[in-house]
């Protein structure tokens, strides 16, 4: 039997509660994290988007651009509640019970409002920050240009204002095995 969810916060329940991570651990995992995946919708047809972010800790928001036109922009502009997710997994974690397999990973899910950002000027800032985050080696006008007026009209940059967020990691060595059949052999835990 599912529980209802009417009128609670997407982050009201957790099944396994010891996965459960706090703020500090999220605000790490939105610095680190490598691909977002950002789901709108339009009307009742859900869409999900891969795309480098940049997490914004002093505005408490998520960043990201897309072109000037397209889906992303459309849900948006129609619904801005948005969910995003960010993960990173590890090995995969055999078992002797079918449904105890599993793997390594971490997770965070954030719920929020995005926006277009319509400043020039903002958009050309935040578009240099998520530039350092995945080129931090790399310094404007001296290893590239700055985006130019026209290139700046013509791209869509984001910004999720986060309302709410989990944290969630399983990063155990072995699933859980069942002492009522055989063990694993040890090659299934070197194989994964």
């Amino acid at each position: 039997m599912t529980r209802t969810y009417d009128n609670q916060s997407p982050t009201a329940f957790q099944r396994v509660p010891e996965y459960k991570r706090e703020d500090d651990w999220i605000r790490n995992m939105l610095h680190r994290g490598q691909i977002a995946h950002i789901a709108s919708r339009w009307d009742l047809q859900p869409f999900i988007n891969p795309t480098i972010f940049f997490y914004d800790e002093a505005g408490h928001r998520i960043i990201f651009h897309s072109n000037i036109a397209g889906r992303v922009r459309a849900n948006i502009e129609r619904h801005p509640e948005v969910c995003v997710e960010v993960s990173e997994f590890g090995r995969l974690l055999p078992s002797n019970i079918a449904l105890e397999f599993s793997l390594q990973y971490r997770s965070v899910l954030v719920f929020g409002k995005a926006r277009v950002i319509e400043d020039e000027n903002e958009k050309r800032d935040v578009l240099h920050k998520l530039i350092a985050k995945y080129f931090s080696e790399m310094q404007i006008d001296r290893d590239y240009r700055s985006a130019t007026n026209k290139e700046i009209r013509r791209t869509s940059v984001y910004e999720i204002k986060i309302e709410s967020w989990s944290g969630k990691e399983n990063w155990k060595d072995r699933a859980d095995q069942s002492g009522e059949w055989a063990p694993l052999d040890e090659r299934w835990f070197e194989t994964y």
